[in-house]
């Protein structure tokens, strides 16, 4: 679980709840109607700007990759790489058979590679998988940036409300109080909504799409060097680009994978 996301928000509210607290009373910032009014059209835009299909898949995939790290590690895939690609210069791809590795994809490619498909099909079906995965994460972080920019929205639109009350009932004093509370909370929902919640997720979404989208394409160009038969020490420099630390990250790997030509 990535508990920078988790103790950030529950770290970001405590700070809020401690500041009303030393200021005045909790209640005073609980309003239903500017609760209904940001909460409810942030609901709604969000809902017209996107298919409602499409609003639960993104909200379950950004909660997911928001709120957990991923299970791949882009150094063990390399390394297995490099192991995998020096079996495969002794044994040829016959020495695939009995392999087994953790990540799905990987071990897709590498079935289709001992199946002796054409490398231009193994590309061709593994990269479809690639994008369609890059899509969803992609759908997650739009979904995350629409709540952000509604939010605030809908809060002006609150404050403009709670105003228009405000100097609708200036005659009456115990009218102008709760008008102006709509006006106020509104914003303040709205800000809180977007600057402690959904755009923090949409920005960690789009990080980790990104590096989800490095390892993805290490994993097809391991395959596709794997399928070749290719030299280990030339693959590492192959795949090193896709490593967090690029090249340099992989030249200071102490191991030394097997090379093959003797």
């Amino acid at each position: 679980m990535d508990l920078a996301t988790l103790v950030g928000i529950i770290a970001g509210f405590a700070i809020i709840v401690i500041a009303i607290f030393l200021g005045g009373n909790l209640a005073s910032f609980v309003n239903i109607p500017s609760i209904l009014v940001v909460f409810g059209g942030t609901m709604a835009a969000t809902l017209i700007k996107f298919p409602l299909s499409d609003v639960m898949t993104a909200f379950k995939i950004g909660i997911s990759i928001g709120f957990k790290n991923p299970k791949t590690d882009p150094r063990y895939i390399f390394d297995q790489a490099i192991e995998l690609a020096g079996l495969v210069r002794k044994n040829g791809l016959l020495g695939l058979e009995n392999v087994e590795v953790d990540n799905e994809l990987f071990q897709r490619g590498l079935g289709l590679c001992l199946d002796g498909h054409n490398i231009e099909i193994i590309r061709d079906s593994i990269s479809r998988e690639v994008d369609m995965t890059i899509q969803h994460n992609e759908m997650g972080t739009r979904l995350f940036r629409g709540i952000g920019d509604a939010a605030p929205a809908f809060g002006m639109i609150g404050t403009l409300i709670g105003l228009v009350q405000m100097l609708s009932n200036l005659d009456d004093p115990a009218a102008i109080g709760p008008a102006m509370a709509v006006a106020m909370l509104t914003t303040f929902y709205g800000a809180v909504v977007a600057n402690l919640i959904a755009i923090p997720i949409a920005d960690k979404l789009e990080h980790k799409a990104e590096a989800d989208r490095n390892t993805k394409q290490l994993i097809v160009e391991a395959i596709v060097q794997i399928h070749g038969s290719q030299n280990p020490n030339v693959m590492k420099e192959l795949l090193g680009v896709y490593l967090p630390g690029g090249a340099a990250a992989a030249a200071e790997d102490g191991e030394s994978a097997p090379s093959g030509d003797e």
